[in-house]
């Protein structure tokens, strides 16, 4: 069974070139251009990851970050934030931040390690709702 990856990301270029490039890795990747329906969408597709920018159009990842970690039905769901614009390594250490964070713009060999890695942490039936 594939891994799934939620990708939240407001830049569509990006969005396709992660969906193209991690779906040919062998992942199914779902993704959102805003982070309204989050919750939702954990909920329909079970993601095993989710891997969101920090500046979305309208909100702040590290809020929708923040509301996935204080959630006790998704707080086990590692998430990896993307910026250009924010040094996210404190914010590891913050209650309710990230797993992992990754700087724009990045190398894929890169992500994919931080995938992989995230993914290793978690437990084979650890699926949220």
């Amino acid at each position: 069974m594939k891994n799934k990856i939620l990708i939240l990301d407001d830049d569509a270029d990006i969005l396709e070139i992660l969906t193209l490039l991690l779906s040919e890795t062998g992942y199914d990747v779902k993704t959102l251009n805003c982070g309204d329906t989050v919750f939702e969408d954990i909920k329909d597709f079970h993601p095993d990851i989710i891997i969101m920018d920090v500046m979305l159009a309208g909100m702040d990842g590290r809020t929708i970050c923040k509301d996935i970690k204080d959630n006790h039905l998704t707080n086990s769901l590692p998430v990896i934030l993307i910026s250009g614009t924010h040094d996210l390594a404190e914010s590891i250490l913050q209650p309710g931040g990230p797993d992992d964070f990754l700087g724009k713009p990045f190398d894929i060999d890169n992500l994919l390690e931080k995938i992989k890695k995230q993914l290793s942490f978690q437990e084979p039936s650890n699926k949220c709702f």
